[in-house]
């Protein structure tokens, strides 16, 4: 299946793109079940004004409501971005089968940059992971969009 990944990262990209273009951070999920995308989702926490509204979990609500259950164990998802450790701890309890990001989080990863939420082994569930799909993308589009915001903050303080 790793070829099939850089097309649905491809996918979560385009999700992230949205979010920048909406003044979010750019992070983009998509939950794919049998080779179908069942979900999709991008940053939304500054225009709905709700810390839970991470590209991740809109992505996994979308996919359960498809399947009409929250156990996602035949899903896989992919992020532009590291989990965080309420996403990575709601794709656990989703059950996801396996988990494939692009960039590392340094502030806040839970793949083992911050904290080890995947693969923990005190879990009950551990993902399949693979890190580093479409990385340099990924990041790239995260340093345009804190580059942008820094800007624009200057602007105003000016």
């Amino acid at each position: 299946m790793p070829q099939n990944d850089e097309y649905f990262m491809t996918l979560a990209l385009r999700e992230a793109r949205k979010a920048f273009l909406q003044q979010e951070v750019p992070v983009g999920a998509i939950v794919v079940f049998k080779g179908k995308v069942i979900g999709r989702g991008h940053n939304r926490m500054e225009q709905r004004q709700d810390a839970s509204y991470h590209a991740e979990l809109t992505a996994l609500r979308q996919a359960a409501r498809r399947l009409g259950q929250w156990r996602l164990a035949d899903c896989e998802l992919y992020v532009t971005l590291e989990p965080c450790a309420m996403c990575a701890g709601a794709m656990v309890w989703a059950r996801i089968k396996r988990v494939v990001y692009g960039a590392k989080d340094p502030k806040a990863g839970a793949d083992g940059s911050v904290v080890r939420i995947l693969g923990n082994r005190k879990l009950n569930h551990r993902p399949g992971v693979r890190a580093g799909v479409f990385a340099q993308q990924s990041r790239e589009l995260l340093q345009t969009f804190f580059r942008q915001l820094r800007k624009r903050k200057r602007r105003r303080a000016q």
